[in-house]
């Protein structure tokens, strides 16, 4: 699996990350919460749809910000859409989520294949999982009813909501001990810094 936290903390200064860190602990712990939540009370394939499109509907906001137009607009309309749904009858949140489940899985494959090194890897994984979850849907509605399979959808989901929390908390925790860093100390005015390795601007004289 690829390290988001290193990734994340690679491109956070401290300053950054000492802002940034409390959001993070709380975003990580509202995804648990959700999840757990999802799978005890009745309106969970609900609670999970709405809570699935609102982060897909801003993680697109991001993409058509950043100059990601076309993909981005495409993921706020369909993270809107499933908002939508989550607030109307709760039967039918089920059964989006028993399509959504498998496509979401497919396409977050898909994505990380076409990538190279762990990341391919992980995306080999989560092929191998989607193929896995697929087909235990896919019986459970032939040899069951569709309807326990789509409760069985609203299972993987809540698994996956608690997963990407528990990814928070731990890019929370990276966030956390790259705050305590101490500031880097300031370079004189126009230092280029060409003679640190020479042992700084004294060593010139």
């Amino acid at each position: 699996m690829v390290d988001a936290g290193a990734v994340l903390t690679a491109q956070t200064t401290p300053e950054a990350a000492r802002r940034a860190w409390p959001r993070w602990v709380a975003g990580g712990a509202a995804l648990l919460v959700v999840a757990v939540v999802a799978v005890f009370w009745e309106g969970g394939p609900r609670l999970l749809l709405g809570v699935v499109g609102a982060l897909v509907a801003g993680r697109g906001a991001l993409l058509a910000r950043s100059g990601t137009r076309g993909p981005g607009a495409a993921l706020v309309a369909a993270g809107l859409a499933a908002v939508v749904v989550a607030l109307g009858a709760g039967g039918l949140a089920g059964w989006v989520l028993l399509a959504g489940v498998p496509a979401g899985l497919l396409t977050g494959a898909l994505l990380l294949l076409r990538r190279g090194g762990a990341v391919r890897r992980s995306g080999q994984a989560a092929l191998v999982w989607w193929g896995l979850v697929t087909g235990l849907l896919a019986v459970t509605g032939v040899m069951t009813t569709w309807a326990r399979a789509a409760d069985g959808a609203a299972v993987v989901a809540a698994l996956g909501v608690g997963l990407l929390g528990v990814f928070v908390l731990v890019g929370a925790a990276n966030l956390r001990t790259l705050s305590a860093q101490p500031p880097a100390a300031a370079r004189p005015a126009g230092c280029a810094g060409c003679a640190c390795g020479a042992g700084g601007c004294g060593a010139l004289g």
